[in-house]
């Protein structure tokens, strides 16, 4: 048997084609290599949204050069959006690297393989459109209670500072029909909370001509039996429509939670970064969620430091942050991609103020999220139990995951009671909040579930134990998180 390891940077889209690599690995009959061993096969899925995306890879394969080197047969694979970017030119810079395939034709890796290795040579394929959409090859997931369902691939927008469209190509819709079938599919398999998948989720049914698509495509989810928590990312505030607001507020297992990036306040910066929207069209989307929903807990994506942003700009983030009370959001500084307008527009921002204004958001956006969250406690919560939520819930003696509105709570667990299996709800009152997570040291009751039993199944099934999918509210702080990029989520 070989084993094969999928080493996953950038995106929820990044995530999700991971686990179809495994599913095809598996598919073929490889197995997932124990933690701490080394794979045969070790398969990169790259991001080139972040600065640092080629450092990071072309390190990590300078790593491996030498143990390739030592271990006989073993194979690197790499793909994803630098792949597709850089093509051949990851062989030239790597010449050990095995297999080489793009953002379009993920389904090739097994044969690709198999073609290394016979024909004693790198292989290199990069399909320039998609032919095969991903959702239709096999799937290894990572959670048995929560998982990502992609209604669409590709992005139509023209951003500025944003490769992925180039990389991704144009948007393509899957039909609903497809869509809910595999939602009834992943919930008879125990599945309770589905996260909708797209580069620019609420554009979905541009290709058959409905604009108002997304929103039927939530009643519809509204409709299947079991399915408790519906959720999705990312939308765009252009195509963002009354009647998606109106399906979030009347479909009961559509979530309170919105991820909304905003990017800048500035008109000015946002008509720069060619982005369709200005700052009282994002506003009043905010205002209207909130009084359908005033629950709903908001999270978005910002920019600092794109190019001729002043400090007059830079004013009016800051006033957006305000009004909109955020409960959490991605930040990041600007960077140069390459292949994109923004990397030789004039007027460049200096590092240091960048920076600068970066901790300021920061600040002002901790202090945002920390009296939002105040706000909660004292209010009882049903909490889906989730398995990597929580890094310190060994020291700490506590569960943890995710509230209705996404938020994360960490909760305490009385003695006698029988601890709630990840895919279980827990009821719990909050005591404590912090800018990026809750606190609960009062329990009420723990209620079990087809999750639950889908995981416990799982346990006893001889494999290799596996990180659970983390579908959480983003956070902010003195660095940006790898795993859910700003330019990478939206169109």
């Amino acid at each position: 048997m070989r084993t094969y390891e999928v080493r996953t940077y950038g995106c929820q889209m990044n995530v999700h084609d991971s686990e179809r690599l495994r599913g095809l690995l598996e598919d073929a009959g490889y197995v997932r290599a124990p933690e701490g061993d080394q794979a045969d096969v070790v398969v990169f899925n790259t991001c080139a949204v972040r600065e640092n995306a080629d450092n990071k890879l072309y390190g990590n394969l300078g790593h491996l050069a030498p143990v390739k080197a030592k271990t006989p047969g073993m194979q690197i694979a790499v793909g994803g959006c630098l792949a597709q970017k850089d093509k051949a030119g990851i062989t030239k810079k790597a010449p050990w690297v095995d297999v080489v395939f793009g953002t379009h034709n993920i389904g090739s890796l097994p044969a690709l393989l198999e073609r290394a290795r016979v024909e004693q040579e790198s292989q290199v394929e990069i399909l320039e459109a998609l032919e095969v959409f991903p959702s239709t090859l096999p799937t290894r997931r990572e959670s048995p209670y929560s998982a990502w369902v992609s209604v669409s691939v590709g992005c139509n927008n023209t951003c500025t500072f944003c490769i992925v469209p180039s990389l991704r190509g144009r948007e393509k819709d899957r039909r609903p029909g497809d869509v809910l079938a595999e939602v009834e599919a992943l919930v008879a398999e125990g599945v309770l909370e589905v996260t909708l998948l797209g580069q620019n989720v609420n554009s979905y049914g541009v290709e058959f001509g409905d604009r108002y698509a997304f929103g039927k495509l939530l009643r519809a989810c509204g409709a299947i039996d079991g399915l408790e928590r519906v959720r999705f990312t990312s939308p765009h505030p252009r195509d963002f429509t009354a009647d998606v607001i109106e399906a979030m507020a009347e479909t009961p297992n559509v979530m309170p939670s919105l991820h909304m990036p905003l990017q800048s306040g500035s008109d000015r910066v946002l008509k720069a970064m060619r982005r369709s929207y200005r700052r009282d069209r994002y506003l009043k989307i905010i205002e209207d969620v909130r009084a359908a929903m005033p629950e709903a807990a908001i999270t978005t994506d910002i920019i600092v430091g794109f190019p001729g942003e002043t400090e007059e700009d830079f004013q009016g983030t800051l006033d957006v942050v305000r009004q909109a009370r955020f409960a959490g959001a991605f930040t990041f500084q600007y960077s140069k991609r390459p292949g994109t307008p923004a990397e030789s527009m004039e007027d460049q921002v200096p590092r240091d103020v960048v920076q600068d204004r970066y901790e300021r958001l920061v600040a002002l956006q901790d202090d945002m999220a920390w009296d939002e969250n105040k706000k909660v406690v004292g209010r009882f919560l049903e909490v889906l139990v989730a398995e990597g939520e929580g890094r310190k819930d060994a020291a700490t003696h506590r569960l943890s995951g995710r509230a209705r509105d996404n938020r994360l709570v960490h909760f305490a667990l009385p003695e006698g009671v029988e601890a709630p299996r990840p895919g279980d709800m827990a009821t719990v009152e909050v005591t404590y909040a912090a800018p990026h997570h809750l606190v609960a040291d009062v329990f009420g009751a723990v209620r079990r579930t087809r999750a639950g039993d889908a995981w416990e199944r799982a346990q006893d099934t001889p494999s290799v134990s596996t990180p659970g999918v983390m579908l959480g509210m983003p956070t902010l702080g003195a660095k940006p998180m790898e795993p859910a990029v700003g330019g990478c989520q939206v169109g």
